[in-house]
């Protein structure tokens, strides 16, 4: 499903990622965990060409993100992504939000767009809020609309970059509830946080970064179960991180 392939990246002389390589399966959630400014953002950003880099290759379902000739907005269309601030259209309507790009970028008609995106509002409990304005709804309901829009582009992965971390606390578990959903529905989903409780819920993978390297790649069981089998930096993570969210 996706292939990273010894991805470096620089900003001008600084380093971000050095040689990270891994494989998310079809069905596989994956979490990416470690320090702030370890490149787990910047990695995730990869996989859907928000970030580009500069060695390395980086395949999804099939498409060379590495291939100069890829079309990489039609690839963005198949990729869900879902940021730490929402990022939903301000003067829009929750509505609008779901409907636009499936209009523009995926042609459909507008009745099938609402159907659509009445389907998935009614999956992450919003369907009363349908004709509101983002500014007119807490921070998790803007989130779990911002994961319906995703989902209205039908996508073969879902990426998570931090999508509770804007959040007041008591909004997390709300977002976290969809989350955990998806996963049990087999939605293939690679997801950067600092939730633990959610990771050792629901991920098959951890990945800890630490300064632009992937530092571990197993098994969830393994990452939390066996803590003195891992490395000293992320020994050393999970001893500071409380398993939150679930």
């Amino acid at each position: 499903m996706i292939e990273l392939k010894h991805i470096s990246k620089w900003y001008g002389q600084f380093q971000v990622l050095t040689d990270c390589s891994t494989t998310i399966h079809k069905g596989e959630v994956v979490v990416i965990c470690g320090p702030s400014g370890s490149g787990k953002s910047t990695l995730i950003k990869t996989i859907n060409a928000l970030e580009p880099f500069q060695e390395g290759e980086l395949v999804v379902d099939g498409i060379p993100l590495h291939n100069p000739s890829t079309d990489l907005p039609k690839l963005r269309a198949r990729v869900g992504m879902v940021f730490q601030h929402f990022e939903l259209f301000p003067h829009l309507s929750v509505m609008e939000n779901l409907t636009i790009a499936q209009v523009k970028v995926l042609s459909r008609n507008l009745e099938d767009a609402k159907k659509h995106g009445l389907k998935y509002l009614e999956r992450v409990g919003l369907l009363e809020q349908k004709d509101k304005f983002p500014g007119q709804l807490s921070g998790g309901q803007q989130q779990r609309v911002a994961i319906a829009r995703a989902l209205c582009m039908d996508p073969i992965v879902m990426l998570f970059d931090e999508p509770t971390s804007a959040l007041d606390p008591e909004m997390v578990g709300e977002v976290l509830d969809v989350m955990v959903k998806l996963a049990e529905e087999g939605m293939t989903m690679c997801v950067v946080t600092h939730e633990m409780g959610f990771a050792k819920k629901v991920s098959h993978r951890v990945i800890f970064m630490d300064r632009g390297k992937i530092v571990e790649d197993c098994s969830r069981d393994e990452f939390f179960g066996n803590p003195e089998g891992r490395s000293p930096r992320a020994k050393d993570f999970l001893s500071k991180i409380a398993p939150t969210g679930l």
